[in-house]
């Protein structure tokens, strides 16, 4: 009996050890990713939207830093630069910059001021793609729009601060006749514009009807736009002037070339138009000068006081 029980643990260890040895062989399916027409992609919408306040890295690509909406048509690179004239320059595109091609997964770019760049193009979701400068390590993201479904209200008030500053002048045209008479009354001019990563603006008491060039400033200090709380289409402006006491406006964008300020305190209503037009990347001055950075307005809690 030991015999047996001895044999069949013997026969039983051989089983046993050599199944340890046994080689299974476990097809495994292949799956392929799938292959992306990266040019069909830039093309599916007429307008990518560049937004600044996403970007991830210290680098920059100048021409995304710089334009609002970017539109890839046939092998043409379109930008919008400005946003006075944004919906009307170039049938809404805005201006030719420079040429494209796709191979791979790369964007290859030839621009017209900013000479050749290769992006990496994702697919980030059905309406937002992310352009990647492996160089400098940063990453915008674009998200598409078709030109008759394009927010261009949004684009002028997410970007208030912009518009500002593409205007050599903004001269007063109108003031009401309602409102208590105030020191602001005599300045004519404002003029807007960064310096040092500060937002400046100069002013003037010259009259009416001169060439921006002659203007003599006569005052200056830094300006502050705000986003009101649970108002979208309202921001406020603060003059801060070096050695006087600051002023507040409600701002209203009339269009791109006239803007009003309500002055709360006195309740009078200015009216400015813009002068002397900035191109960007037409004049060399905003090549270097305009770029777009990330930027979060302060947020009031204020009511809206002038009747609309």
């Amino acid at each position: 009996m030991r015999t047996i029980k001895l044999l069949l643990t013997t026969l039983t260890l051989g089983i046993l050890t050599s199944s340890c040895y046994t080689e299974v062989i476990i097809e495994e399916e292949y799956i392929e990713d799938p292959i992306i027409n990266n040019n069909a992609v830039l093309q599916s919408y007429d307008l990518w939207y560049v937004d600044i306040n996403e970007t991830t890295g210290n680098g920059e690509v100048p021409f995304l830093q710089r334009a609002f909406t970017v539109s890839f048509i046939g092998k043409t690179i379109y930008a919008n630069n400005n946003l006075v004239g944004i919906g009307k320059t170039g049938n809404g595109f805005g201006m030719d910059v420079g040429d494209f091609n796709t191979l791979n997964e790369s964007l290859q770019i030839n621009h017209d001021v900013d000479g050749y760049w290769k992006l990496e193009i994702f697919v980030v979701d059905n309406n937002t793609i992310e352009l990647y400068d492996a160089n400098s390590r940063t990453s915008y993201f674009l998200e598409g729009f078709q030109r008759n479904n394009f927010d261009y209200d949004m684009i002028f008030y997410d970007n208030l601060h912009y518009l500002l500053q593409e205007y050599e002048v903004w001269e007063k045209i109108a003031t009401s006749e309602e409102g208590a008479v105030n020191d602001f009354d005599s300045e004519n001019y404002l003029q807007f514009y960064n310096d040092a990563n500060k937002s400046i603006f100069n002013s003037s008491v010259d009259p009416s009807g001169m060439h921006f060039n002659d203007i003599l400033w006569d005052y200056r200090g830094e300006y502050s736009l705000f986003d009101v709380y649970n108002d979208e289409t309202l921001k406020t402006l603060t003059l801060d002037y070096e050695f006087m006491d600051n002023d507040y406006f409600e701002l209203y964008v009339i269009n791109d070339s006239t803007i009003e300020l309500y002055h709360s305190s006195s309740g009078t209503v200015y009216k400015f138009r813009g002068k002397g037009f900035i191109t960007y990347l037409k004049s060399g001055k905003s090549q270097v000068d305009k770029k777009r950075t990330k930027t979060e307005l302060g947020t009031m809690k204020v009511a809206r006081k002038r009747k609309i």
